[in-house]
């Protein structure tokens, strides 16, 4: 029987303080039953001797202190897990909002999870192809890895997290592919975007969806992305399921954060965020990754929106020293029209050279990579220059790159978010855009691959 305290000594927003407690630990889950008999869940932050600091996961309008009852539950938030997940819709707390059955559980596991020991990591080494070339040809992702999307608000990273959901594949395995999509603090629209795209692409059938509201407690939100955590580990790790884990928009998970740590009065670090930020976007994004003795993966792209476009914003600041690269999007690139709007050259992936090459892509796949990054940053230092110094200042070979760089935005980076391009095709668009240079320029590139895939040798 547990025990019950009718010593709730004060309300403040969503913060609750109980007195004379005893055996309640940091974490523990908590139920507040109100005088009609209604019962709201809290969360306890803070213990201080017999004294426990609580948050409410529900509104605290009409708690009376007097005739109000606390009991503590004896265990932290848990999800409930089974292979029946795929294809089903979750709220925040990982309750079904897709109008189906309660999942039958094989378990309940804790949403806050192990780290994986780095002695029992195993090296990511292997390609996901998504299907956009911006990231399969130049900034490609590998299974296992944890790869950001940086955006700003207004850009489409809604599109392209739906594109990369729908389209991403690990080649050559017949492993089992998993997507565990979380939506963190989004609005209802795009919430209906998010599920309509999945039921409309059949992607849902792979899939398990987290949708967390605008509108959600703010201590629902920091729960969303462990809950998404939590049935990636099951999947990969009992299931033996290669998972693609993606969650948006990480910048709310971060003003939840804030908003807690304000509420708490703790002494605020960079722009009001708590000192202790770097630590805990760590604890989600570290539980990414292979394990030694397993067949199963978790590979994570988390999309954050830049406030400001600014890069040194702590968000994307913190979460660039944790993961490994990042996928900027531009509002440059935006406004021409192209889409998907990624960046490249500021744009990069840390374990890109270990998924390519024969046996992964293909034999010329690194040196025409290094080829098209280098082309293209000449390019567009050429078009500063024309803009500058009119283009009569450039030499033949400078309005060659210039060009390149135009027919690289709209046929290289620029795709829609409809079309799945093969790894194939992405590295044949790479070479036709190669010959607009003069061969006596691909300096980057083998005599070999030049001789065997040059579009005018062939």
């Amino acid at each position: 029987m547990l025990k019950e305290y009718r010593t709730i000594n004060e309300v403040a927003g969503p913060l609750m303080l109980v007195r004379q407690v005893e055996g309640v630990k940091y974490g523990e889950l908590g139920e507040i039953e109100l005088k009609n008999g209604e019962t709201r869940r809290c969360r306890v932050l803070e213990v201080d001797g017999d004294n426990a600091l609580v948050q409410l996961f529900e509104s605290s309008a009409g708690i009376n202190i007097a005739e109000s009852k606390v009991r503590f539950l004896g265990r932290g938030i848990e999800l409930p897990v089974s292979i029946d997940m795929l294809g089903r819709v979750f709220d925040g707390l990982g309750r079904p909002i897709d109008g189906g059955p309660n999942i039958i559980p094989d378990a309940r596991l804790d949403i806050n999870g192990v780290p994986i020991n780095p002695a029992a990591r195993n090296y990511p080494s292997e390609f996901i192809q998504t299907g956009i070339s911006a990231i399969d040809g130049l900034n490609t992702l590998v299974r296992g890895q944890k790869l950001p999307i940086f955006s700003g608000s207004g850009l489409p990273h809604a599109q392209l997290a739906a594109q990369i959901a729908r389209q991403a594949k690990v080649l050559g395995t017949d492993s089992k592919f998993a997507v565990v999509f979380a939506a963190i603090g989004i609005t209802f629209e795009e919430a209906n975007f998010f599920i309509t795209d999945f039921k409309r692409t059949g992607a849902i059938d792979r899939a398990v969806l987290f949708m967390n509201l605008a509108n959600d407690p703010a201590i629902e939100r920091i729960s969303t992305p462990r809950m998404a955590l939590t049935a990636a580990e099951y999947l990969a790790f009992e299931k033996d399921m290669h998972v693609l884990v993606i969650l948006t928009d990480i910048t709310n998970y971060a003003e939840a954060l804030r908003e807690v740590s304000a509420a708490r009065k703790e002494v605020p670090g960079r722009r009001g965020y708590p000192g202790y930020l770097y630590t805990d976007l760590a604890t989600i994004y570290e539980r990414a990754g292979r394990k030694k003795d397993k067949e199963g993966s978790i590979t994570l792209i988390p999309i954050l929106t830049m406030p400001e476009d600014d890069k040194t914003h702590p968000i994307p600041d913190l979460t660039g020293y944790i993961t490994e690269g990042q996928i900027i999007l531009s509002r440059e690139l935006h406004r021409k029209g192209i889409t998907p709007p990624i960046d490249v050259l500021p744009s990069l992936s840390r374990l890109k050279d270990k998924g390519i090459g024969a046996g992964k892509t293909r034999e010329d796949h690194a040196d025409t990579m290094n080829q098209l990054f280098a082309a293209y940053a000449r390019g567009k230092e050429a078009k500063e220059l024309a803009v500058i110094l009119g283009e009569a200042a450039l030499t033949d070979t400078d309005k060659l790159y210039a060009k390149f760089a135009d027919e690289f935005e709209k046929e290289y980076v620029s795709q829609g978010f409809d079309e799945d391009r093969p790894i194939e095709k992405t590295l044949e668009i790479g070479w036709k855009l190669l010959s607009i240079l003069p061969v006596s320029e691909l300096k980057r590139i083998r005599d070999e691959y030049i001789d065997k895939y040059y579009p005018c040798n062939r």
